[in-house]
């Protein structure tokens, strides 16, 4: 007979010292019938679990029991994601220093010991509840990058944040006594500005195709003034702003592509701490939102302002520490995506949604897909990357299979570099 009331702080231990003595989690796979496999991300060891993270896992943990049940064979392994970014974070905030105040081995140390303790703690609940294809390459590139963990970070880790930003419009001069109005939300990046771009067949600014158009910069380059040429594209749109619009290197992906299409110099005003360079003048060293204001004081007392207000302006933010994100010129690692997006699409049509409208969230992400996975990162707790950089030639020097596992920061490479040196810089990076 049943009792009147479930008593779960007697059952649920009884139940789970059952399942395990009777190796009701096993998996054989030669077992007979029918076999399924449950692929889940691991949880990341970043701070406490929280109710979201039992309803996600509930969610398969029921099929999974369910299948079994019915005789299946099931598949469905735990792991933990202890390294990366997200841990990073995690061990800063709990230590109270970032990881560069601390040194590399020091904060190594504090991550796997804080993981270790964590990853205790989510066992015990979870219980209660390609570069030999040459799909990996490294080159120096436009990258997203993260001023306030000052690494690298992957397209799909950007969210988008609706913030109130100044909308100038700036007075640059044009030859003869003309002005061409430009209206930007980032004026901080006029040091690193390096052409004007208008529509071909903008009426407006046609006859300007090919002339210089100038703005005194005394006070925040190294010149009195930045002379930048007006080239003309049809990815600049008449209907925005005044319809002529900076480039810069970089503030957007649409200044990545003119930077690539129209072969135009590389400018970095904004360093990877997120302060300002050597090439904003009397600016550098300036956090981003200081030289914001300065810059456009500066402006505004030079008579070169012709309008501003304030609007709401999508700002591409790092779903880690909500810091808006830049488009800085490092060296990473990537993997090749972007010439894989049909097969990605193909092979998201044979699967069986449910719910439906997931398979569309999913075809549009892989649709919207700019970069190829930037899978390196600046930081030092996980995995590195099994290579070295050879000083004499710059060639990648990658460890063979059969000496994986290594750590490039203690171990040299086992062959000399084709060109004969043995001299190698250990690669830096971790992956994400």
């Amino acid at each position: 007979m049943l009792p009147n009331r479930y008593d779960f702080r007697e059952a649920e231990p009884r139940l789970a010292r059952f399942w395990e003595l009777n190796n009701v989690y096993g998996y054989d796979p030669a077992g007979s019938g029918q076999h399924f496999t449950i692929d889940t991300p691991p949880a990341t060891v970043s701070g406490q679990l929280h109710i979201g993270h039992c309803y996600s896992y509930t969610q398969a943990d029921v099929i999974a029991r369910y299948r079994r049940m019915r005789g299946g064979h099931v598949y469905y392994p735990m792991g933990f994601d202890d390294n990366g970014l997200a841990t990073e974070r995690f061990v800063e905030k709990t230590i109270k220093h970032k990881a560069t105040e601390i040194g590399r081995d020091a904060f190594i140390n504090a991550c796997l010991e804080l993981t270790q303790q964590t990853e205790g703690r989510f066992e015990t609940l979870w219980r209660r509840l390609s570069h030999q294809q040459g799909l990996t390459y490294t080159q120096f590139a436009p990258t997203l990058w993260c001023p306030e963990c000052e690494t690298a970070i992957a397209q799909a880790e950007v969210n988008d944040a609706s913030l109130p930003t100044r909308f100038s419009t700036i007075a640059f001069r044009l030859p003869g006594c003309g002005i061409l109005p430009i209206a930007t939300t980032r004026p901080e990046l006029l040091p690193a500005c390096v052409a004007i771009f208008v529509h071909p067949d903008d009426p407006r600014y046609r006859h300007l195709i090919g002339k210089t158009a100038r703005i005194d910069s005394g006070a925040f380059s190294g010149s009195p003034e930045l002379a930048v040429p007006i080239l003309a594209d049809e990815l600049a749109d008449p209907s925005r702003g005044s319809g002529a619009v900076m480039c810069c290197t970089f503030g957007d992906s649409t200044d990545v592509r003119w930077w690539h299409t129209h072969h135009l110099p590389l400018r970095a005003a904004i360093g990877r701490d997120g302060h300002m360079t050597d090439l904003a003048g009397s600016y550098a060293g300036l956090t981003v939102q200081q030289a914001r204001r300065r810059i456009l004081t500066y402006l505004e007392e030079t008579g070169q302002i012709i309008s501003e207000e304030t609007i709401e302006h999508d700002v591409g933010t790092h779903e880690r520490c909500g810091t808006p994100i830049e488009y800085l010129h490092t060296r990473q690692w990537f993997i090749r995506v972007l010439d894989q997006k049909e097969r990605l699409l193909e092979a998201g049509r044979k699967i069986r949604w449910h719910p439906e409208h997931m398979r569309i969230r999913y075809e549009h992400w892989v649709e919207h897909l700019q970069w190829d996975w930037c899978i390196s990162r600046q930081r030092y707790f996980g995995i590195p990357f099994p290579a070295w950089t050879c000083r004499a030639c710059g060639e990648t020097v990658l460890a063979p299979l059969e000496q994986l596992p290594v750590d490039p920061q203690t171990t040299q490479p086992l062959v000399a570099c084709a060109c004969g040196s043995t001299d190698f810089e250990p690669e830096p990076d971790v992956m994400d």
